[in-house]
């Protein structure tokens, strides 16, 4: 089966990708984690992966029915750099629940009648009615990172973006809507092998675009984007949590406990809800892989 976009990936590691990024891939075993300052060398088992994850669904459940049954309303914001391991969390916290009650919003790009509206029009059409969840797969934060990295907004579209932010999440918590702003974080060399891995994979070649491709030249300016955007919608109403995922498993569970932290729902397990400070944190663990 031919790789997608001419095999664009694999040129790009030949080719193009840092000498350093290479080496560390070349070099690497399966299990081994590729960036600099992670707390681990080596990916979390599959037998202790298995057991808090398991321990973890039955609190999702528990929560999923407090929400049902007091009414409350939870938006679950999943950022982070391509192929951090967005999609593979958001169906880690749903495999168990009713879609009724938690459901996905990933919302293509904009068609030219959207393209009209107040930028945040069309997330609000998505937000939760009482006794949901909506998990956001992407959100309101393209304009302030890949929108602006391709161009696709102008500078002054996005200074507007940045003073309304803020203020737009000040309302959806007055109102009483928990939100909660998670930004899964990989570092380069992962990335890339990931990526690498997803080109030959006939499975999943489908996650790859165009964006992607054009991205892997662009990292720097994606650093320098979303660095900006910490520092201007990191909130004490809307605080975000930084999630270390160069390795998957570590960073699906730790991202679940996050969440389920910010929910007061009843029974919970606080032991099953600890969260491993050096996997997921407030924005200075940003510097360790950016």
């Amino acid at each position: 089966m031919p790789k997608p976009f001419d095999a664009a990936i694999t040129r790009f590691y030949e080719d193009k990708a840092p000498d350093e990024v290479r080496a560390l891939i070349e070099d690497a075993k399966k299990k081994d984690i590729l960036v600099d300052g992670y707390p681990y060398d080596k990916r979390m088992s599959r037998d202790d992966y298995d057991e808090a994850m398991a321990a973890l669904q039955i609190e999702l459940v528990r929560c999923q029915s407090w929400i049902r049954d007091t009414g409350a309303r939870v938006v679950v914001v999943f950022e982070g750099r391509d192929a951090a391991g967005k999609g593979g969390t958001i169906k880690r916290v749903r495999e168990n629940l009713n879609p009724r009650v938690v459901r996905t919003v990933a919302l293509s790009k904009p068609s030219e009648r959207e393209m009209g509206e107040w930028y945040f029009q069309r997330y609000i059409e998505h937000l939760p009615t009482k006794g949901e969840m909506v998990l956001f797969d992407r959100s309101w934060y393209n304009r302030g990172v890949v929108e602006h990295v391709f161009g696709f907004c102008t500078p002054e579209q996005r200074e507007r973006f940045f003073a309304q932010a803020p203020r737009f999440e000040e309302m959806l918590v007055e109102d009483g809507i928990m939100l909660v702003k998670l930004w899964l974080n990989v570092g380069q060399a992962e990335q890339l092998r990931r990526f690498l891995a997803r080109e030959d994979d006939p499975l999943k070649q489908w996650k790859l675009s165009m964006i992607d491709v054009k991205g892997l030249s662009r990292w720097d300016a994606y650093t320098q984007a979303i660095s900006e955007t910490f520092d201007r919608t990191h909130t004490t109403t809307a605080p975000w949590t930084i999630v270390r995922s160069d390795d998957k498993r570590r960073a699906r569970l730790n991202a679940i406990r996050s969440i389920l932290t910010r929910i007061p729902y009843e029974g919970r397990d606080d032991a099953a809800l600890k969260i491993d400070g050096g996997i997921a944190g407030g924005p200075e663990l940003w510097l360790h892989g950016a």
